[in-house]
């Protein structure tokens, strides 16, 4: 029995020891640091009903005396969606949070969101942001905000049809696979996060049947909440659409705007630019718009591109650039660009034909491919003297003919370009260029005077029907 008493005196000894450090543990009143228990608070499920998701991190003090955390708030304040409980608190800010030498406290975090609220984001991002001693230590929260299909580093492998139910939102990349094939069809709403793209191996078929420039497909970013870019689309909110060499692709009545950011992928020399064609990928592009791109349009390495009916405007680089060569069939389409407050156009024609390109590892060297293309009907213009480039060099194929165009050009013609019937540095008379209107005005040079080519088609990219004659540009003046 002796034993037993002063066993339990010992035990109620150390407790009181114990409790008394914790009490009069030294405080760290200048610098140290904090950590947390991940590198990203994620609500990884998608709302559905409730709208109402809770999970939580671990903020820990790895030093030997306590520490007083000053604040711990949600970044956006009261506008934020996320709602914290710290430690017991409850409120988007806490404060005068203690946490004990090699101790932890946990942070709940609730996301409440309307699920069929189409004006808020697809993805929700705040900052959880904690001071201590004058330092900020902070760690992001997502969530999704709509139901939507969410497509994350996905990867297809067969042939794939997306649904018209709901949109679907791309964060970081989609591939479509070298035996597999992407089917989006009228109706379907596309949203691509920051820097997004979609990688093409296989077959890619946007196919928006109805009315031209009525039932369009359109590829555009993810930021609803329009005030953050001052209530304009802004170039580069995404990336673009990469066809790889070989593969193969159909844009009919598709619309990609605001978008050509640049994003790493692998090896791959990835351009800024909405649509990128590698070495013999193919791609028929009808009835189709790119506009607002921070890069180029299109940029195409020795592919193979059949374009009807699209126009191509408002691009910080070229907005057509056939490089290294290709076969090009081009009808009736309109690259025009004036350059906005957000898109830079100085120095850069709308449109480059050549039939090399510089090697980037080796400079004073290029890689060559013949060169063989037809523009008929086009209209390129702009606020340049010239908005055309072509080039070529010796020894390798260089055929290239504008028929029925008008051109913003200079004084040289290069001998491998044929030029027939064309209107030469003649304003085309658009609506209303700073608008981005680039329908015709009446008396435009334009009206009536392009050829009859059988690959025009019936309608115009509004849907206006051609008729017995033809005008230069994807647009028929009424």
């Amino acid at each position: 029995m002796a034993v037993r008493r002063i066993f339990i005196w010992v035990v109620l000894l150390l407790v009181l020891v114990g409790s008394a450090c914790r009490k009069n543990q030294q405080v760290l009143s200048a610098g140290g640091i904090i950590t947390f228990s991940t590198d990203t608070l994620k609500f990884d499920t998608v709302f559905t009903a409730a709208g109402s998701f809770t999970t939580g991190i671990m903020i820990f003090n790895p030093q030997n005396d306590a520490v007083v955390l000053s604040s711990v708030q949600m970044e956006n304040g009261t506008a934020s969606f996320f709602h914290l409980n710290v430690d017991g608190f409850q409120g988007n800010v806490a404060t005068n949070i203690k946490i004990a030498a090699h101790d932890s406290i946990y942070v709940f975090a609730t996301v409440k969101i309307d699920p069929t609220d189409t004006l808020t984001p697809f993805l929700i991002t705040d900052r959880l942001v904690a001071t201590m001693n004058g330092n900020v230590f902070s760690i992001p929260f997502t969530a999704y905000g709509q139901n939507a299909h969410y497509i994350i580093n996905d990867s297809l492998t067969q042939y794939t049809r997306w649904l018209t139910d709901k949109p679907y939102v791309v964060i970081n990349k989609l591939a479509v696979g070298p035996y597999a094939e992407l089917n989006i069809p009228a109706g379907c709403r596309v949203y691509m996060h920051q820097n997004a793209r979609i990688f093409n191996y296989g077959l890619l078929v946007v196919d928006s049947a109805g009315i031209p420039g009525k039932d369009s497909v359109v590829f555009q970013g993810d930021r609803l909440d329009r005030a953050y870019f001052g209530y304009i689309g802004y170039p580069g909110e995404w990336g673009g659409l990469y066809f790889v060499g070989g593969s193969g692709g159909l844009l009919r009545n598709t619309v990609l705007k605001n978008c050509g950011g640049s994003t790493p992928y692998y090896y791959y020399g990835i351009n800024s630019a909405a649509i990128q064609l590698g070495d013999s990928a193919v791609l028929f592009m009808d009835h189709s718009k790119i506009q607002n791109a921070i890069g180029y349009g299109i940029y195409s390495e020795h592919g193979l591109l059949y374009m009807n009916n699209c126009l191509l405007h408002t691009t910080g680089a070229q907005a057509l650039a056939i490089i290294k060569g290709g076969y090009d069939s081009i009808t009736n389409c309109t690259f025009a660009n004036y350059g906005t407050a957000a898109v830079t156009h100085n120095n850069n024609g709308t449109v480059n034909v050549q039939n090399y390109v510089p090697d980037p590892a080796h400079p004073g060297h290029y890689f060559f491919g013949s060169l063989d293309g037809v523009m008929q009907n086009c209209l390129v213009y702009g606020s340049l003297d010239s908005e055309i480039i072509c080039d070529s060099v010796p020894d390798i194929t260089a055929r290239f003919r504008m028929q029925n165009c008008l051109l913003k050009m200079g004084d040289v013609r290069e001998s491998w370009v044929n030029f027939t019937n064309c209107i030469f540095n003649q304003d085309p008379m658009f609506k209303n260029t700073s608008n981005g209107d680039f329908h015709l005005s009446v008396g435009s040079p334009c009206i009536g005077t392009g050829g009859t080519f059988g690959a025009t088609g019936l309608y115009d990219l509004d849907g206006t029907p051609w008729g017995s004659g033809n005008d230069i540009g994807c647009y028929k003046q009424p």
